[in-house]
């Protein structure tokens, strides 16, 4: 066999197999691959079952959360993760304006293990309950796995956190990915409803706070 043909032959694997590398890398860091989000409807949200995180654990319903004032509620995707803490702390900072439009903030978690939500507690500055049937990751759940480890946005979004001095641990389920509603008062519906695309896909404070003020709380009728 003829050496030069060999080498070109092996070259030709190569430089494919750097293409193929390439198209994937590339096609991982567009939005072709990304599930959709199927937005969630105010019947569906209202009909989920929370329960506190007291010794003796009480179940409601979640339309008990804005039934009267409305809300803002961030789906947390793991207390854990720095990344989560960072937006938790981002909500956090709108909470003296949320407080002057009467509007509460509070946060669901999909498990309640060890002492991750008491750890999470610091970074975010309002109720935070337990959704066991991970309902408001739906209806339709998804999960970013480890393509989300080779998206240059989430590596941003890594750098972006560490240089904001958070940290965090690998303890618990972070692959279903979360979100942050606004939901107005009575049927009033959902106002804002952002889905994290990958991890550390951050709302937009100023869309949050946009839509707050949309809430028209619901008064008392009078006899």
């Amino acid at each position: 066999m003829d050496p030069s043909f060999f080498t070109m032959g092996m070259w030709s694997i190569g430089a494919g197999a750097l293409g193929a590398a390439a198209l994937a890398l590339l096609l991982a860091n567009t939005d072709v691959f990304l599930s959709k989000p199927q937005k969630a409807a105010l019947e569906y949200l209202q009909d989920i079952d929370l329960k506190t995180l007291e010794m003796e654990p009480r179940t409601f319903k979640a339309k008990e959360l804005w039934e009267k004032s409305g809300a803002v509620i961030m789906a947390v995707r793991r207390p854990g993760c720095f990344l989560c803490r960072e937006e938790a702390a981002d909500l956090s900072s709108l909470k003296p304006k949320l407080d002057e439009l009467g509007v509460p903030l509070y946060a669901v978690v999909k498990e309640h293990i060890r002492t991750e939500v008491k750890d999470f507690q610091p970074y975010f500055k309002g109720e935070i309950f337990l959704d066991e049937k991970k309902k408001f990751y739906g209806p339709q759940r998804r999960k970013m796995m480890f393509m989300g480890f080779i998206r240059l946005g989430v590596w941003y979004n890594f750098f972006r956190a560490w240089n904001g001095g958070f940290s965090g641990n690998l303890e618990g389920e972070g692959f279903i990915l979360g979100g942050v509603f606004v939901v107005g008062s009575g049927k009033q519906g959902i106002l804002l409803e952002h889905r994290e695309k990958e991890f550390g896909d951050k709302v937009n404070l100023l869309s949050v706070l946009e839509a707050a003020k949309k809430i028209k709380p619901q008064t008392s009728e009078k006899k």
